[in-house]
């Protein structure tokens, strides 16, 4: 009703800002050719920031963009969780309804923590991910939104901002990579203290080449001039612009308000004071007036018109002719959407509130929560709850205060804001020794609370205990990240179990010690979990007893694989049921299955993990099903089934990204990292690697990434890459808590390294460190590439004098290695004959003999690169000449030329430098060529083929179906002849495999009939 009254002191002018309006502008151009676009804006108070908004708002309407504005809220000294970006998806849902729904389809619950008019918040355990997984499906639905229409979201006094709208900000900006999307940002500069939440932000963004920074300064004496002459409707007086700007130094706002007092003839009344400037104004409102003032200053950011008339307690008439006055004299006006009242600029609100007398203060609070209280509906529902927590607080009021802060810290749970949860949690506990006893006794742990740790306790009708306080606080902490926090939070809670022990409740709270202490590298969590094994032993089954059970397994699965790590996951699973903690039953089966694989029964683990994964699937376990789709393709890995794994894995990304588990996601593009590198698909393998880099957002997925990329460049002969990738690695694994997945890999990659740089006395010394720590049993798949790099490093070095002082004992240590390696799956059966091969190289003695079986093994295994590299070596064999001979036979003259020439092929294809120049050295030292002769003209394929007829008959019995064993009897040939004529054949075809070979045969028509008396 009183948004027409006149605002003199605004200069209707928009002056200066050129530079900076450019800047915004050619982002909106940027964003409208489809590349997103990150701004931040920052200024002292008063300088112009929202007016430089607002003028680029205008011009992105006209230009047909979609602006919406979300302002960070403050209420009283309290920030309100996500408000702008609240308010912003509101404003962008009044503005696109229909393409808003779209995007948020299938995601209504959890976007509504964000934006409760899509739908109710989902209950349920929380964990790590849960505030990643909203910050991904917010990015996506913005992404979305933006994808036809270009959009611009406006977030506004980020110096206000909760950690948690902080942390989603960061997310946004570090993460969006497509959508016609301008993001951007205002601060004060000003209030950006050394100690400021804010300050790192800004340091981190600083580092992020994506994101721009405007920094306003203030207006020089031309502009001050433009903008008097744009308030007062005339040109100053020359002498009044120089007074006014000297004593403003520049600040738009300061520029303001000196000019109304000067032409109100006030200027003179004016002390040089900051508060007396921004006060001197409201002092000469009338008293009502000053009063409604002192309201809204104590309100928050903005105050609704019903309940600030609540508050007020005036006649209605009386209360509009004050606001009418405050609003004439440009000190409020009306908010957005025309439902309350705010301060046009917040430092007057704040030299009005700073004014404020304590009591004063507090009697203000209170009446802003009586009215809240008598009637809900005054401010809008999703700012209720917290608000009133804060009216209660700042009224010094415990017996009122400690149930509606609790009430808040719900909230902030639902909505994953964890940082919010976890101060409210702390201001719960500095208020529970004030407020009374009465009060206390009528909380119950249902209506505040997770129920940590579940011991069994009825949580409708048992009181609120300060440990739930603590527990609740622990949990919130270790979400937000606030791992410090929380560990202080656990070691208060243990020493008050000291006094009143409680089992059940101190084992919870040590395996949370655990998990802070791992996070926080201060060790590996084991001797946590001990402790807490044992508070639980002999006492009956419970939540707790099988939570501490999956947790003892799960470190067991990664530290000491094993049967007694087997024995702890079947009995996990078994108290899970008995007690229906079907998370923890369900999480404890992948872990259980994990192990199952381990100990040799791949079938049957494999079919545990699978049925596990589905069960999650059908029944919403997110959690678990993420964890899953990380795990199971991984255990197929080990046993060889890379292909299948890829395929799960490429589901698993489908997955975790619709549900944002980012670092699941990243686990599964390393994990799909592993299986292309097998597979060949090498540049594939190196995107993949860096996409989890990019995707994780724990150290330990970031540094499984560097490793995998650190793999494909030492391949390449790339050896400074692959010690960058992995000194970054290392980092992002730390020195805490080694495990045998991280260890052995980076052990390996290590001793490439060397043996490309040629220290091979460094390259012992890293095996012989990561063989002292085992390689325990279900981890053979990564203790067979170390021992496999060791013994071909050796092979290579063996007539290096530098290499042979200790030569011998390295190699009987690496033998001793072999023989004890477990050996379950055929390409750890293929590992074990290639690694014998390269130590018998390394004494002299392989023989094409040897080397023979080891490229039949691999041929049946879909692991291009190893078998260029046993080709290779076979090759090297067969050119090596018999005793007594001054050369190698034609025939295996012949087979090593095909043979080079297949491996030489896949190095070129792979770009695997190493294994394509030493292809290339053995082919030049033995004369051969490494091209493949003219096609022949033969009308007959087989001929064409250059296949000889003893090998055409191979070929026929190839294709259908025999095995070596099967053509030996057939052809009356050794096993062995048939292998030779085998690997012939698929030499020629330029195949991998016998099913390639006998699809090959099969497309040219070979062979119509079958072989006779054979089906």
């Amino acid at each position: 009703m009183l948004s027409a009254v006149e605002t003199r002191s605004v200069s209707p002018v928009f002056v200066g800002r050129t530079t900076e309006l450019s800047t915004l502008q050619d982002a909106l151009a940027r964003a409208t050719a489809g590349e997103p676009q990150a701004l931040l804006v920052g200024g002292e108070a008063g300088v112009g920031k929202s007016r430089l908004i607002e003028e680029f708002a205008a011009t992105a309407c006209r230009e047909g963009a979609v602006v919406a504005v979300g302002g960070c809220v403050e209420i009283g000294a309290d920030g309100l969780p996500f408000a702008p970006f609240s308010s912003a998806l509101r404003a962008l849902r009044r503005e696109l309804p229909a393409e808003l729904a779209a995007a948020a389809d299938g995601q209504e619950e959890e976007l509504s923590r964000l934006l409760p008019e899509l739908g109710e918040a989902p209950t349920g355990r929380h964990d790590e991910e849960g505030m990643a997984r909203l910050f991904e499906l917010t990015a996506r639905l913005l992404e979305r939104v933006a994808a036809e229409r270009t959009v611009v979201i406006a977030l506004e006094d980020l110096h206000w901002a909760d950690a948690s709208t902080r942390h989603l900000l960061s997310y946004l900006f570090r993460t969006l990579h497509t959508g016609r999307l301008v993001v951007l940002a205002t601060y004060r500069s000003d209030d950006i203290h050394r100690r400021h939440p804010l300050r790192p932000l800004l340091a981190e963004l600083d580092r992020l080449r994506t994101v721009r920074r405007i920094e306003l300064a203030r207006l020089n004496r031309e502009e001050v001039a433009r903008q008097i002459a744009g308030i007062l409707a005339q040109e100053p007086d020359p002498a009044q612009v120089d007074d006014i700007f000297e004593r403003s130094d520049g600040n738009a706002f300061f520029v303001e308000e000196l000019a109304v007092a000067a032409h109100e003839g006030c200027c003179t009344g004016l002390t040089d004071s900051l508060r007396d400037l921004l006060l001197v104004r409201v002092e000469a409102l009338p008293e009502s007036a000053q009063r409604v003032a002192r309201i809204v200053a104590e309100g928050g950011s903005t105050v609704e018109y019903r309940l600030l008339a609540a508050v007020a307690r005036l006649a209605e008439d009386d209360l509009i002719e004050a606001l009418r006055a405050a609003v004439g004299a440009n000190l409020l006006t009306t908010a957005p959407g025309g439902d309350g009242y705010r301060f046009r600029h917040s430092l007057v609100r704040e030299a009005v509130s700073d004014d404020l007398l304590p009591g004063e203060r507090s009697r203000l609070n209170r009446r802003y929560a009586e009215a809240l209280e008598a009637d809900p509906t005054l401010v809008p529902a999703d700012e209720r709850v917290m608000r009133l927590a804060s009216y209660w607080y700042h009224a010094h009021d415990p017996a009122k205060a400690l149930p509606a802060v609790l009430d808040a810290s719900t909230t902030a749970r639902r909505r994953h804001a964890y940082a919010e949860q976890l101060g409210l949690l702390e201001r719960a506990m500095e208020l529970w020794d004030s407020a009374p006893e009465d009060v206390r006794v009528t909380l119950r742990p249902a209506d505040y609370t997770e129920g940590y740790p579940p011991c069994g306790c009825d949580p409708r009708t048992t009181p609120l205990r300060y440990l739930d306080l603590l527990a609740e606080a622990a949990v919130a902490g270790r979400l937000c990240g606030e791992r410090e926090r929380a560990l202080k939070i656990t070691k208060r809670a243990l020493q008050l179990l000291e006094d009143d022990p409680d089992p059940l409740r101190a084992a919870w709270f040590w395996t949370q010690r655990g998990r802070l202490v791992q996070a926080l590298a201060r060790g590996d969590g084991w001797r946590e979990l001990g402790i807490a094994q044992d508070l639980v032993r002999g006492l009956p089954p419970s939540e707790v007893h099988a939570e501490v059970l999956t947790g003892a397994a799960n470190w067991s699965m990664l530290h000491e694989p094993g049967p007694d790590a087997l024995v702890a996951a079947e009995r996990a699973v078994e108290y899970a049921r008995m007690v229906g903690a079907r998370e923890i039953e369900l999480n404890a089966r992948v872990t259980l299955g994990g192990l199952v694989v381990d100990s040799g029964d791949h079938e049957a683990g494999l079919a545990q993990t699978r049925e596990a994964m589905d069960q999650a699937l059908a029944e919403g376990v997110v959690h678990v099903a993420g964890r899953a789709y990380v795990n199971l393709p991984s255990e197929l890995e080990a046993v060889g089934r890379s292909k299948e794994a890829v395929a799960l894995l490429r589901e698993g990304i489908d997955y975790t990204r619709k549900y944002g588990q980012l670092d699941a996601e990243a686990w599964i593009w390393g994990n799909l990292s592993d299986s292309l590198y097998a597979l060949g698909d090498w540049e594939e393998a190196a995107t993949a690697a860096a996409t989890a880099l990019r995707r994780g957002q724990s150290a330990q997925p970031r540094g499984m990434g560097a490793l995998h990329l650190a793999r494909v460049a030492l391949s390449r002969g790339d050896a400074a890459e692959a010690h960058r990738q992995l000194d970054a690695a290392r980092a992002h694994f730390g020195s805490h808590d080694p495990v045998p997945q991280q260890r052995l890999p980076l052990a390996r990659i290590a001793a490439g390294i060397a043996a490309a740089e040629g220290r091979v006395l460094d390259l012992r010394t890293e095996v012989i460190e990561a063989l002292e720590g085992g390689v325990p049993l279900g981890t053979h798949r990564y203790g067979w590439p170390l021992l496999l790099a060791a013994a071909t490093a050796e092979a290579d070095a063996r007539l290096l004098p530098a290499a042979q002082p200790g030569r011998e004992d390295f190699l009987e240590r690496l033998l001793g290695a072999v023989k004890s390696l477990t050996t379950d799956a055929p390409i750890w059966l293929a590992y074990e004959e290639w690694a014998r091969a390269e130590l018998a190289r390394a004494q002299g003695t392989a023989t094409a003999e040897l080397w023979s079986p080891v490229v039949t093994a691999f041929e049946h295994l879909e692991r291009p690169y190893d078998l260029a590299r046993v080709r290779h070596r076979l090759a090297e064999a067969l050119l090596t000449p018999a005793p007594g001979r001054a050369s190698a036979a034609e025939d295996a003259r012949d087979r090593a030329t095909e043979l080079l020439r297949l491996a030489h092929a896949v190095a070129e294809h792979l770009g695997a430098r190493p294994l394509a120049e030493a292809t290339t050295r053995l082919a030049q030292r033995a004369r051969l060529s490494l091209s493949h002769p003219p096609a022949r003209t033969d009308t007959d394929p087989v001929t064409a083929l250059g296949l000889t007829t003893r090998e055409r008959d191979v070929l026929h019995l190839v294709s259908a179906g025999r095995t070596n064993r099967q053509i030996a009897e057939e052809l009356f040939i050794s096993p062995k002849t048939a292998s030779v004529h085998v690997s012939n054949i698929l030499a020629k075809l330029g195949v991998s495999g016998r099913g390639e070979a006998a699809a090959v045969a099969h497309r040219l028509g070979l062979f119509r009939v079958a072989p006779q008396g054979r089906p």
